[in-house]
């Protein structure tokens, strides 16, 4: 038998690349495993797709079990399809689509009910699917009723309606005052209206453009919250370890009062001459430098120095410098 040394390289450079290339594959496809991708697809049929997407949660009971794989239409309904793990699915179970956020993100809910397995070439029939109203879809179809309505007319409208009924009780005529009343007050706003609702379907359409960043945002400040809350204890700790620090030293100033008192007095006395005295002493300081300079040189000749006194000797024996002291 050859060694592995001796056989053709070539043969072995195409099994390895086609390996690495199954790997790869696998690799990028490995939700569509049979055993350790995402789990078994399953499908359902709504009537409208109510903004979830693609990758959004598949919950059982809150707990996420999988997630949606596609969303298309077939025929009048929209099919979603969804991957489930380690859950079982019975031959009963309803799907809703719910809200997960305050920004509009929607998650798929799944209640498995029934007493057999539910069978994935099957899909969830419309009779037990469910989709929410969106709120954000209310605001948007409320502004564009709204700039429909001739306000003006309206306002003629009640008018009419008040100077028809003007001989009927107080009552209605109250009523019918007040209404029209009501529409002459919305026909004045009727820009300053059209301009809000304007401005909250804007407002709604970005809240739903940065729905990832917005949600990002809060799940960090939860986050950040949590782990103050985790630290809590450390904090709580400090804070009272600072404050038994400062009725410790508080203490200790008042136990040696008596003889710190005396100490600081005495202190603050030596620092007040000292700054009395600050010329004189920088003046004495600054003549002692030339003495130092010259005993230095005097002391650098080895273990013994030379020097002259000036003036040790009486005048009677004679001087021994004839030029006197003050000769340079």
């Amino acid at each position: 038998m050859k060694s592995f040394q001796k056989r053709n390289p070539i043969p072995i450079a195409l099994v390895g690349i086609a390996v690495m290339a199954l790997g790869l594959v696998a690799a990028l496809n490995s939700d569509d495993l049979p055993v350790i991708g995402g789990g078994t697809t399953y499908s359902a049929d709504f009537s409208e797709a109510a903004g979830l997407q693609k990758d959004n949660d598949v919950r059982i009971a809150g707990v996420k079990v999988g997630k949606v794989s596609d969303i298309k239409l077939d025929g009048p309904n929209v099919k979603v399809s969804f991957k489930v793990k380690d859950a079982w699915m019975g031959d009963k179970t309803t799907a809703a689509i719910k809200i997960k956020t305050l920004l509009g993100q929607k998650y798929l809910a799944l209640d498995p009910q029934g007493n057999g397995t539910l069978d994935p070439g099957s899909p969830i029939p419309r009779d037990r699917t469910m989709s929410p109203y969106d709120v954000l879809d209310a605001f948007r179809g409320l502004s564009q009723t709204v700039d429909a309505i001739d306000t003006n007319q309206l306002s003629k409208s009640f008018e009419a309606i008040t100077q028809t009924f003007s001989n009927t009780p107080q009552d209605v005529k109250g009523a019918l005052s007040g209404l029209s009343k009501l529409s002459d007050t919305i026909a004045k706003r009727d820009s300053q209206l059209a301009n809000l609702l304007a401005n909250t379907r804007e407002v709604s359409q970005t809240l739903v453009d940065r729905d990832a960043e917005v949600q990002k945002l809060i799940t960090d400040g939860n986050q950040l919250l949590d782990e103050i809350g985790k630290r809590e204890q450390a904090i709580k700790t400090l804070l009272d370890g600072s404050r038994q620090l400062s009725t410790q030293l508080q203490g200790l100033v008042d136990d040696n009062d008596g003889q710190l008192n005396p100490v600081l007095t005495q202190l603050d006395q030596l620092t007040s001459m000292l700054q009395r005295n600050q010329d004189s002493l920088a003046q004495g300081i600054q003549k002692f430098a030339p003495f130092i300079r010259v005993f230095n040189n005097t002391i650098g000749t080895g273990h013994w120095f030379d020097n002259y006194i000036c003036g040790l000797v009486l005048p009677s024996v004679g001087p021994l410098n004839p030029e006197g002291c003050n000769s340079k």
